[in-house]
C-alpha cells in the first residue's frame, strides 16, 4: 500500500555532513507524521526527528542544532540533513511514515534502513 525507499547513507568523517532522503510511493496519507529513527549496534531504536503534516518538528536532544528534518509533499519525500556528525551518530537510520489513508485508516510503514558510519 505504501513503500518507503531510503537513500543517502554512507561513510563520513567526524564533522562532516550527509543528507538522507526517504521517498514514499503508493497510497497517499491525508494526514501523517514522517520521521527518522536510528539504531546503533546493541542499542534500542530511537527517534531522531519527526515532522508532521503542518510542518511541526521534533528532535532528539542529541541532534538538536545539528540535524534538520524537512519534507516535500509534492514529491512525497522526507529529508534529514545531518551536519557536524559525530562517531556516536553511527547507526542504521530508518524512515517512518504513519498516519491516516482515506478508506484504509491508520497505517504505519518503515523503510529498510540505511547505514550511516561516522569515522576517521
Amino acid at each position: 500500500q505504501v513503500q518507503l525507499v531510503e537513500s543517502g547513507g554512507g561513510l563520513v568523517q567526524p564533522g562532516g555532513s550527509l543528507r538522507l532522503s526517504c521517498a514514499a510511493s503508493g497510497r497517499r496519507f491525508s494526514v501523517n507524521t514522517m520521521g527518522w529513527y536510528r539504531q546503533a549496534p546493541g542499542k534500542q531504536r530511537e527517534l531522531v526527528a519527526a515532522i508532521t503534516s503542518d510542518d511541526s518538528t521534533n528532535y532528539a536532544d542529541s541532534v538538536k542544532g545539528r540535524f534538520t528534518i524537512s519534507r516535500d509533499n509534492a514529491k512525497n519525500t522526507v529529508y534529514l540533513q545531518m551536519n557536524s556528525l559525530k562517531p556516536e551518530d553511527t547507526a542504521v537510520y530508518y524512515c517512518n511514515n504513519r498516519g491516516l489513508i482515506p478508506s484504509i485508516g491508520y497505517l504505519e510503514v518503515w523503510g529498510q534502513g540505511t547505514l550511516v558510519t561516522v569515522s576517521s
